[in-house]
């Protein structure tokens, strides 16, 4: 199973929040599903979860059992303070705060899940992983697990718009801007997709980990037919030839032949995706005009290779 614990709380005494709950909200209906509507999370969203013992229950409820995925994922107040970092729940008070990060780490570290993820996003949320047992200079994250959070320990977490800054990306990052060609979207494509659109003058999000594989948070739209993707190896029978091209290709000139007007199509999706260049033109276009070539790209390389092997 795959199992994702959704919370986002706005109703704090003295100091509300206006985006947490969109925040969960919009992330639950995301993992919900895949772009297909086909079935992904077994998702649980609570909202203004009022008291520490409710949303810890909640927590050790998610971790437990031998599952394929928990996720957990936190849009509220954040608090650190020479012992460590907190969750804050509504019924905070001063030296109870909320849920220790040290102890919602070891809740993860324990778990029996095969995959845990906890992604939050709130104040000195780059506190967790880091507990203060190490004196927050090593990272202390058990096999499996896989920690994204919205800033540095240091640092506050902004909110834009009635969300996040941090989920705001991260929801553009699941609704396909973090997808490969495959369409699939990790752990560490959404990091690196976040990291990306924030400067470095702005709130910094931490990424931890300690898998030996990333596993699909969630699959959009893949930007080319995977039918097509597949053909590279077919066009490019090896990955460093080039693919010749003539006026035949292009179907605006007299005389075009109409089966290489449909291979100059796919060659065209694979230059929007990166995975062609036109040699020696700006555009394909040209590149058939003139009579001149296209070669894959890096990338291009590098799917070329994961269809050679069966891996696409």
């Amino acid at each position: 199973m795959r199992k994702a614990l959704l919370v986002g709380i706005d109703s704090y005494p003295g100091r509300p929040l206006r985006g947490c709950v969109n925040d969960a909200t919009e992330v639950a209906s995301l993992l919900r599903s895949q772009h297909d509507g086909s079935p992904n999370f077994d998702v649980l969203l609570r909202t203004n979860v009022g008291t520490k013992s409710e949303l810890k229950a909640l927590i050790i409820s998610l971790m437990d059992g031998s599952n394929e995925i928990a996720l957990l994922y936190f849009s509220g107040h954040g608090f650190i303070n020479s012992i460590g970092g907190y969750i804050v729940t509504p019924d905070y008070k001063q030296y109870d705060e909320g849920i220790s990060m040290d102890e919602i780490l070891i809740l993860t570290n324990n778990s029996r899940t095969k995959d845990r993820i906890v992604i939050l996003d709130c104040c000195h949320s780059g506190a967790f992983g880091s507990p203060t047992l190490t004196g927050n200079q090593s990272a202390m994250i058990g096999e499996g697990v896989t920690i994204l959070t919205a800033t540095r320990d240091s640092e506050a977490a902004i909110e834009i718009n009635g969300h996040g800054l941090f989920t705001s990306l991260l929801i553009d990052s699941l609704n396909g801007g973090a997808a490969d060609l495959k369409g699939s979207i990790t752990p560490g494509s959404v990091y690196a997709y976040i990291d990306r659109a924030l400067g470095s003058w702005e709130q910094r999000p931490v990424f931890k980990t300690n898998v030996t594989r990333f596993t699909s948070l969630r699959t959009a739209a893949p930007p080319i037919e995977l039918e097509k993707l597949r053909r590279i190896n077919e066009l490019f029978p090896d990955a460093d030839r080039d693919f010749l091209l003539d006026k035949s290709y292009e179907d605006t000139e007299k005389g075009y032949d109409s089966a290489h007007v449909a291979l100059f199509k796919i060659l065209q999706k694979y230059e929007r995706v990166g995975l062609v260049v036109p040699v020696g033109e700006e555009h394909m276009y040209y590149a058939a005009i003139h009579n001149k070539a296209c070669r894959l790209s890096a990338l291009g390389k590098h799917y070329w290779r994961l269809v050679r092997d069966h891996r696409v």
